[in-house]
């Protein structure tokens, strides 16, 4: 059995510095509670929830959920390091899809702390950075921070093959401040030139502090059904998911000994290619794409693995302005993981929700005229890939 699968409900809270945000039950629920209200159901009518974060104990998907109601549903505890967020999407999906229930919940949140840029976060260190780390030892690199490491060797390894300027990397910096701009949600709203991003401190060539997302402190939720559902509680032509793939890692992140292909070029590739097979469509039937731009040679690197312009076109794509508002795609409308920010368990659903508005016309300044495809695309080391594709018609 096999249905279409519906985002009736989005919400999200305002992405905070951390050490200045609310605790992570509270952001939660203000997530789940304005993705309910957006649906315009009652919790009672949720029948699972898929609770995604990375730092926590085993249960807090349930310490949020009961705040919502004691109903006694299942409640399942979601972590894919940054990918997590879309984990618990593509779980809640798939309940619907597979007719186990006609309406899930997905929410997902962190509550981070300072040091992103270090080897430990206050005094633990990040599961991403101890993955980062091992693959560093594995390819014989030893020197912190590690995951900026891998993605600035992945950027540097894209340079010296294609003679790539540092320039063209801090270029997407800037286009993400300047999408941020105009998002209330977003962490950084004040604009940065080319200049300003080279000129910030260098953390690993190509990349300078500007180029790496911040550690970030937020939450979303999205509410997903079947189209019975939707019908019954007056969403007549509701956003829906056209598509939803992950992939996982495959040899060559291990045998290849390249940087680009051990933080998951390959990965995204394959996960692009049965995406765009399962929902009929290519590349260029996409008017709007929120990817996982952790760091700036990430977001470069994904525009061709996932087939926004061809290998090795990247810099030409990114300096012709196909990135953004009056070109080919507008990636990243939100301002990114670069400036609107990365709370690891919830920057899939702030994805989802940001795609989803953009579909409805909502998006208020940062608007895509006419959208009616967008494309997800979430990344987490480790590693898992999920991609996802909207529609609305």
């Amino acid at each position: 059995m096999s249905r279409r699968v519906n985002v009736i409900g989005v919400g999200m809270v305002p992405f905070g510095k951390p050490g200045k945000s609310d605790p992570y039950n509270v952001m939660a629920v203000g997530a789940a509670k304005a993705a309910l209200e957006d649906a315009h159901i009652d919790y009672h009518t949720v029948e699972q929830a898929y609770a995604g974060y990375v730092y926590g104990d085993s249960t807090c998907g349930q310490r949020v959920v009961y705040e919502l109601g004691l109903t006694g549903i299942p409640v399942f505890n979601v972590n894919n390091n940054c990918s997590t967020g879309s984990s618990a999407l593509m779980l809640a999906a798939q309940a619907v899809r597979g007719g186990l229930v006609e309406c899930a919940i997905a929410i997902g949140f962190e509550q981070m702390e300072k040091g992103a840029l270090g080897s430990k976060w206050g005094d633990r260190p990040s599961p991403v950075d101890k993955f980062a780390q091992l693959m560093n030892d594995v390819q014989g690199f030893t020197t912190a921070p590690p995951t900026a490491q891998m993605f600035g060797g992945a950027g540097r390894e894209y340079r010296w093959k294609h003679g790539t300027k540092r320039e063209t990397f801090a270029k997407i910096a800037e286009k993400a401040r300047k999408h941020a701009a105009n998002n209330p949600y977003a962490l950084f709203r004040e604009q940065l030139s080319v200049e300003d991003v080279m000129a910030s401190p260098e953390i690993f060539d190509p990349l300078t502090r500007y180029q790496c997302c911040p550690p970030t402190c937020g939450a979303a939720a999205a509410i997903v059904c079947s189209d019975e559902f939707a019908q019954k509680h007056g969403h007549k032509k509701p956003v829906w998911i056209a598509a939803q793939v992950m992939t996982t890692d495959g040899p060559s992140t291990f045998e290849e000994q390249s940087m680009i292909k051990m933080i998951g070029y390959d990965m995204a590739k394959q996960c692009a290619s049965k995406l765009y097979e399962q929902a009929g469509l290519g590349p260029d039937d996409v008017d709007v794409v929120e990817l996982h731009d952790c760091f700036t040679a990430n977001e470069l690197l994904t525009y061709e693995a996932i087939g926004l312009c061809p290998e090795g076109g990247a810099e030409r794509f990114i300096w012709d302005g196909d990135n953004t508002y009056g070109g080919k795609f507008v990636t990243n409308p939100s301002g990114g993981l670069l400036s609107k920010g990365h709370p690891l368990g919830a920057t899939g659903l702030a994805q989802c929700t940001e795609l989803v508005w953009q579909l409805r016309g909502q998006a208020e300044k940062r608007q895509v005229e006419g959208a009616k495809v967008a494309l997800q695309h979430n990344l987490g080391l480790g590693g898992a890939c999920v991609m996802t594709m909207y529609r609305a018609d």
